[in-house]
């Protein structure tokens, strides 16, 4: 029996009922010999003393040492004088010198001597395993009761000290770890001969480890759990379990000896042995009730109420191992009183303990004969289960991914559709885990034959060479059906671990789509034919490349052998068969161009060395043939670029087909040019009188020759010049068709590049260079001249030229060792910038609203914008185009920031790297023309001074935290602001604030970016623009001058401000103590950079400022509470429903009765973080400076950005001036 000392558990649920109780059906004990009852040591009773007639011997650790005592806390040894061997059984253990089995016999040895003496050193042992730094004495053992003893012990705890062997990293506390449950298991195995039926040892133990888990010490609670769990299911409960089987085929033996005894006639029946056979299965019967009181005692008094530990470790070792005690036992623990608890945790918060769930489940749906058992549990779970798919943790979505195919394996009719599909949409997930396990998924349910043998013989009799037609085609429905997702790569790469046999299968795929259908095969539609081959293009090219598509994955790993080999062998594989079969399949889909330029693809995934080493050339004439017959039938661009670039890579050097596949290239582009060259006159010969027929040929021969110039040098044929009649052409007359227009201007783009090439990779003569600047300037005036067209696309096309064309042809064309190409360097005048600028304005910083328009072309539309937006602002970064243009472009930071406002802040973050000076002239300049432009009056610029406040708030956060680095350009923009706001002087008088005074109001956001000591500079150069009547104003409409002063005398000085600072100062302060003092150099570092005097504001000639600078107060918002958050911090929790595990931590005790917990259900959800701090911290992590330089060099680099004059320190601002700004 129990002790008394084990808590009386009062649960009205139904655990506390047989349901929870461990019925076993089989004995729970195992004898040494069963057939020998006589050798049972009779039980001994708690509290009894050992026979006085028994010597007592030595314990394991005393043998160890030859007789030492001694013990030392917190896990160090403690050493006898000779050996130094360790001298406690913690020690032993943590050591793991002697092997366990001796060390376990040894304490049994000493038990059956001394069982209190024995049993001390093993209840030390559980306490020293927490880092508890208390020792339990032999007078605490006799006369103390657990709960006394472990009070004790929790107030000799440190649990700060973060000393806890069982959790502390390391190889030795690794190998601890090992050596604690390897001693419990043969701990257990050994006693269950002898002790431990004597209802001394296993009753104080439980009782121990329910004390222990009751603690609120986290390390007891973790030791006792996972003592109690990890030694009673891996090893405790193991030893049971075997124990068990054990007895149940004796008990089995026993009663089968009784039957056939019984059953004999009365003269042969032997009395004797009937009543040996009935006291032994009595004795097996006591056992197996003692056994299970010990199971449930244990469960009851320890799982019940860890199993929702506020740990999440806890919790996680709890659901794992009651995983493993259902596969151990599932006759006894397998049934839905003990499946509920994992079946409620599975709502758990944390990733970690959900993740044990699913792969406790796992374990027993693997087994198809538990399926039985699991059926009302997957029933009711099923739903749950089907949701963690979309899991916010990727590990615990792809681990119920998998247990949804197990339970999918178990039973087919055990899911429904709607749980299918939302398993089948994650074949398309960016994460590829996930969708590996989704197409598993897939492939189980959809595309894993039933009857291979049946299918093959099908397919023979149907004259195929593969079986896989059928699968095929039910791959391409399901390509069809997935209308939200059109990427054909994901899914096959999601298919490809476990359905590689069916992707690879070509020749299936080509015999679908060459060869007419046979009796009882459906005819492909044209939409399956086009998916088809999308699909087969993908798989030729995962196993060409061998590594993921774009967005799967981090980026190309390293393959390792075998994988090399496959890759090597695919790639061979393919190119053997699509060499023969790629002539055909453009033979018959010539006509369709989606499908051509799919095909095209291929032969970029060829290996070319095969047609010279299998002598394949004819199929190489066959494939240039079915190349060129498509290129003169084709003029769509996305087809053209296909058939360039598969020319391209049959070109390539390396390969001997070079010079066929090059003829045959070159008597194209001679056709093709000449057809050109002939339309192109007999268009401008006709002029206004050209028809469509003219119009088409040109159009069409340009768009082939604009194709392939992109991937091939055709300067020879000097395209420039026809193309360049074009264009001025169209400009003279206007007339010129909007297609043609565009392909020229492109095609004079690629020659133009091309002609740079062949100079850069020669030496060029000085005729060369001349040529070439000659040609690029006449380019760039047409491209200037169409800026004003009145076609959109011919205005936007000559835009990304010009843009292109300024940034090769920039300063930066002759680094690098070619200053020989300064004649080519072009630079942009201001009428060119300002039409650039004004392009901009015009189309891309628009308002959207056309109703009509479809969703996709509004995201077309859009990339468009941003393509033009990111041109232009590249000009701005590398210099190209002066750095206060960008203010237009700043000034729409926030109206456009979903559109825009990634491109803009990082144009922001490069200009900053390259001057500060003048991004923060720029930046100030933005905030201006947002004020003044459109014309306001003064009231109205009064009402506007919100957003704009808004603006410079943003502004501000992007010049990070670091202010010795900011500080040059934050003074400057004070500057430029202060002179900006008095600029002009109100027409009604003095009396009235000047028209721009609310521009400080919007200059106040930057204060708190300034120094201490550049605060002062700053209000005395404000005060030099200010009238002592000004400065005495308190009317509304002088509250922006009031507001900007009262920005810079914050913190600027000491004295009357310390009672306004003191509070939040305190409030900080705990903060600041929690991050640890500043590092000793970094200290000095900004001591020596903050004691710079006041004078470099004010040049040589100024006064000093007296005194020597204190070291000054870095503002950081980061030690500042958001108001949301201590909302929040208040509020309560409104995510968390009743009966979740936040209302079991917080509301309710750890060991309420137990109750059905209804956790928070944590799903793939985004929360909204604090945008401000984010883009502070990115713009200070993204900006890269140069080192600040030493004090001599500042002083002589830093200009002059104020007037000498104002720059002396006002010494009549009295204290009580001070404290009346502070509390306006």
């Amino acid at each position: 029996m129990i002790t008394s000392e084990l808590p009386v558990l009062q649960d009205s649920s139904n655990e506390s009922g047989a349901a929870d109780t461990v019925s076993l059906s089989v004995s729970v004990s195992e004898l040494e010999d069963p057939t020998d009852t006589k050798g049972k040591k009779k039980r001994g009773r708690p509290g009894r003393p050992p026979a006085a007639n028994k010597k007592p011997r030595k314990s394991p650790a005393e043998k160890a040492t030859g007789g030492a005592k001694g013990r030392k806390a917190n896990g160090v040894p403690q050493t006898n004088g000779e050996g130094g061997d360790p001298v406690t059984l913690f020690e032993v253990v943590r050591m793991g010198k002697s092997a366990m089995q001796s060390v376990v016999d040894d304490w049994i040895e000493s038990y059956k001597q001394d069982r209190d003496i024995a049993l001390l050193d093993l209840i030390n042992f559980f306490i020293q395993c927490s880092g508890c730094k208390g020792t339990v004495r032999i007078e605490m053992f006799r006369n103390m009761q657990n709960a006394e003893i472990i009070r004790k012990m929790t107030e000799e705890f440190d649990e700060d000290s973060g000393d806890y062997p069982l959790t502390m990293p390391g190889p030795l506390w690794k190998k601890f770890r090992y050596n604690f449950c390897e001693f419990i298991c043969v701990l257990i195995r050994q006693c269950q001969y002898s002790i431990i039926y004597d209802e001394y040892l296993m009753d104080t133990v439980i009782s121990l480890l329910t004390g222990l888990s009751d603690s609120q010490v986290r390390a007891f609670r973790h030791t006792s759990t996972l003592t109690s769990v990890i030694a009673r299911s891996m090893k405790l409960m193991t030893a049971l379990v075997n124990v068990a089987l054990n007895l149940s085929i004796h008990q089995d033996n026993t009663q089968r000896q009784y039957e056939a005894e019984r059953n004999k006639m009365a003269g042969k029946r032997a009395n004797e042995k009937l009543e040996l056979l009935l006291q032994k299965r009595k004795e097996l019967q006591e056992n197996q009730d003692e056994i299970e009181n010990m199971m449930n005692s244990i469960f009851k008094g320890i799982f019940v109420h860890r199993y929702r530990d506020a740990i999440a470790e806890i919790r996680a070792i709890c659901i794992e191992e009651i995983g493993v005690w259902m596969k151990m036992y599932s006759d006894a623990f397998l049934n839905d009183s003990y499946l509920k608890y994992v079946g409620w945790t599975l709502h758990d918060r944390q990733g970690e303990v959900r993740l044990k769930c699913l792969k406790a489940l796992q374990n027993l749906y693997t087994n198809r004969e538990l399926f039985p058992k699991l059926e009302l549990f997957t029933n009711r779970f099923k739903d749950r289960i089907v949701s963690m798919t979309l899991d916010k943790e990727y590990d615990v979505a792809v681990e119920a991914i998998r247990l949804i195919t197990l339970i999918l394996q178990g039973s087919e009719d055990a899911l429904s559709n709607e749980d299918c599909e939302n398993v089948y949409h994650l074949v398309y997930s960016a994460h590829r885990p996930v969708a590996v396990a989704a197409g598993e998924f897939l492939h189980r349910k959809l595309f894993s034959r039933h009857d291979p043998q049946a299918e093959e013989e099908l397919a023979k009799r149907r004259g195929r060479s593969s079986p896989n037609g059928n699968l095929l085609r039910m791959l391409v429905l399901f390509f069809l059906e997935s209308e939200l997702h059109e990427h054909a790569a994901y899914l096959v790469d999601s298919l490809w671990e476990s359905s590689q046999e069916l992707l690879k299968d070509w020749e299936c795929m080509t015999e679908l789509l060459l060869e007419e259908p046979v009796q009882g095969e459906e005819v492909l539609s044209d939409r399956q034919e086009s998916s088809l081959i999308e699909l087969m293009v993908c798989t030729i090219r995962q196993a060409a490349e061998a590594h993921p598509p774009v967005g799967r994955g981090t980026g190309k790993r390293v393959l390792t052998a075998k994988e090399r080999k496959t890759q090597i062998d695919d790639k061979n594989k393919l190119t053997e068969h699509f060499i023969m079969a790629l002539p055909m399949l453009l033979s018959k889909y010539q006509a369709d161009s989606e499908k051509v330029a799919n095909l095209l693809q291929i032969p970029m995934f060829f290996d070319l060395d095969v047609y010279s080493a299998g002598r394949m050339e004819k199929h190489l004439d066959a494939l240039l043939k079915q190349i060129r017959l498509v290129v003169e039938k084709h003029i769509e661009t996305d087809v053209l670029e296909a058939c360039s670039k598969t020319y391209s890579i049959l070109c390539s050097e390396e390969y001997t087909i070079m010079n066929r596949v090059d003829i045959a290239r070159s008597q194209l582009i001679d056709e093709i040019t000449d057809r050109f060259t002939h339309s192109v006159e007999d268009l401008l010969q006709e002029a206004e009188e050209a028809d469509d027929d003219d119009i088409y040929n040109v159009l069409s021969t340009l768009k082939r020759l604009t194709a392939f110039h992109n991937a091939h040098d055709l300067t020879r044929w000097d395209l420039f010049g026809s193309c360049y009649r074009l264009l001025k052409a169209g400009i003279e007359q206007g007339a010129m068709p909007e297609q043609i227009a565009v392909q020229a201007l492109q095609c004079s783009h690629y020659s133009i590049l091309w002609q740079l090439v062949k100079i850069t990779e020669g030496t060029p003569s000085k005729e060369d260079l001349v040529a070439l600047r000659r040609v690029v300037k006449s380019f760039l005036a047409v491209c200037q001249q169409c800026l004003s067209n009145v076609n959109t696309p011919v205005k936007e096309q000559a835009f990304m030229l010009l843009c292109d064309l300024l940034m090769v042809f920039s300063h930066q064309l002759v680094s690098g060792g070619r200053e020989g190409l300064e004649a080519l360097v072009f630079n942009p005048d201001s009428t060119l910038q300002n039409e650039l600028l004004t392009f901009i304005l015009d189309h891309v910083f628009i308002d959207q609203d056309d109703e009509n328009q479809s969703m996709a072309n509004k995201i077309e539309a859009l990339h468009k914008r941003r393509n033009l937006l990111a041109a232009f602002s590249k000009l701005i970064i590398y210099d190209i185009v002066d750095m206060p243009a960008a203010a237009d472009i700043f000034k729409h930071y926030m109206k456009y920031y979903n559109d825009y406002g990634d491109i803009i802040k990082e144009t922001l973050s490069k200009t900053r790297q390259s001057d500060k000076i003048l991004c923060a002239k720029t930046l100030i300049l933005s905030l201006q023309q947002v004020l003044t432009h459109p014309v306001l009056l003064w009231t109205e610029r009064r009402l506007n001074v919100s957003g704009i406040k808004e603006l410079a708030r943003r502004f501000a956060l992007t010049f990070g935290l670091d202010q010795i680095k900011t500080r040059e350009a934050v003074a400057t923009l004070h500057k430029d602001g202060i002179e900006f706001a008095f600029k002009y002087q109100n027409p009604h008088g003095a009396e009235f604030p000047p028209p721009n005074l609310a521009f400080l109001e919007v200059l106040s956001e930057f204060s708190s970016k300034l120094l201490r000591q550049d605060k002062k500079t700053v209000h005395s150069y404000l005060e030099k623009f200010m009238s002592e009547s000004m400065s005495e104003r308190r009317e509304d409409v002088w509250l922006p001058l009031i507001s900007y002063r009262n920005s810079l005398l914050t913190g600027g000085e000491d004295g009357d401000r310390m009672s306004v600072t003191s509070g939040a100062s305190s409030k900080t302060s705990s903060i600041r103590s929690k991050k640890g003092r500043t590092p000793i150099h970094k200290s000095k570092r900004i001591e020596e950079e903050s004691s710079v005097e006041a004078s470099w504001l004010r040049g040589n000639d100024s006064l000093q400022t007296p005194g020597a600078l204190t070291t000054p107060q870095l503002t950081s918002t980061v030690l500042r509470e958001n108001p949301r958050q201590a909302a929040d911090t208040h509020l309560p929790d409104h995510d968390s429903e009743p009966g979740s595990e936040n209302d079991y931590v917080h509301n309710r005790g750890l060991m309420e009765d137990d109750a059905e917990p209804i956790f928070e259900d944590v799903m793939m959800s985004s929360r909204g973080q604090l945008e401000d701090m984010n883009e502070e911290f990115e713009d200070t992590m993204v900006i890269d400076l140069p080192p600040s330089r030493n004090r001599r060099e500042r002083a002589e680099l830093r200009p002059d950005f104020f007037d000498s004059a104002a720059m002396i320190e006002d010494e009549s601002v009295s204290r009580t001036h001070t404290h009346t700004a502070l509390q306006w």
